[in-house]
């Protein structure tokens, strides 16, 4: 009896030592900057500028295209438990007021960040880093050096991953290369140095003329590579790389769009990886 008596007091210091232990996480999760961001691009950073002091939650998936995205229900109760949802400018219609409204939050707080260019060069990110910091502190002002000091890192990862990239790009000619690639991609393409020849839209906008257009200035412009965006399908330009005969890749406009790229020095690298694989080819 004894021994029994004793299994169930240590059953009841574990049981109390449990209840206190997820007690103080439910506490500290609570006491942490609730985010929703509308893409992957904002949650990285806002997840790296915020660190402990923020809980981020993201609404669209990052391979999917944010303006074919359908919103859920789930979506908007994201919204009901959030003190701050930071958006991108272009993004104003798909997330209107009269949507946050139906969130039913009185305190939550919509910021739009404007920051124009692709989100995938370096100068884009560094000037969204500031952003968002800006952002956060709207909210907590309590913590503003935090955030502004983790904004400051951020941008000198980002700095140095410039650097490192450029020196890789530097090894090849690309202003030699030319290319037809989605027009998603025009401004990350253009950063890159490779000669684009012409852009074209998504899959449905490809009508017989506009492909028979895209072939000849593709044969005329010596194209040896087409680029295509994940999150307009990822298939536009496929069928122009075999009617020219040239090296077709797909880049992600967003972390987290391929496996292991959630950061956007892993996601840069990636699309880094596939132009240059398929120029060495």
């Amino acid at each position: 009896m004894k021994k029994l008596g004793f299994i169930f007091a240590v059953i009841l210091v574990l049981s109390l030592s449990v209840g206190i232990f997820f007690s103080g996480c439910a506490a500290e999760d609570s006491a942490k900057l609730k985010v929703v961001t509308s893409t992957s691009l904002i949650a990285q950073i806002a997840e790296r500028i915020g660190g402990d002091m923020v809980s981020v939650t993201n609404v669209v998936p990052p391979a999917q295209c944010p303006g074919h995205f359908d919103i859920k229900p789930g979506d908007v109760q994201m919204l009901a438990n959030a003190q701050l949802f930071i958006i991108h400018n272009w993004q104003g219609e798909k997330f209107s007021d009269e949507l946050i409204a139906s969130a039913n939050n009185e305190d939550l707080v919509k910021v739009m960040i404007e920051v124009p260019g692709n989100w995938m060069t370096p100068q884009v990110q560094r000037e969204a880093a500031d952003k968002i910091a800006e952002a956060l502190i709207q909210i907590d002002p309590d913590n503003s050096t935090y955030y502004q000091n983790s904004a400051d890192e951020y941008k000198a990862e980002v700095t140095a991953k410039e650097s490192e990239i450029n020196s890789r790009l530097s090894q090849v000619n690309l202003s030699a290369i030319n290319v037809l690639c989605d027009e998603q991609q025009t401004g990350f393409v253009t950063w890159t140095g490779l000669n684009i020849i012409a852009t074209y839209g998504r899959p449905e906008t490809f009508t017989p003329q506009v492909i028979i257009d895209l072939v000849d200035q593709g044969r005329e412009g010596n194209v040896t590579l087409i680029i295509d965006n994940m999150q307009s399908g990822g298939e536009s330009g496929k069928s122009l790389a075999e009617e020219l005969g040239v090296a077709h890749i797909v880049l992600s406009n967003f972390p987290g769009g391929y496996e292991n790229t959630d950061t956007w020095e892993q996601a840069i690298d990636f699309n880094i990886d596939l132009i240059l694989n398929a120029i060495n080819d």
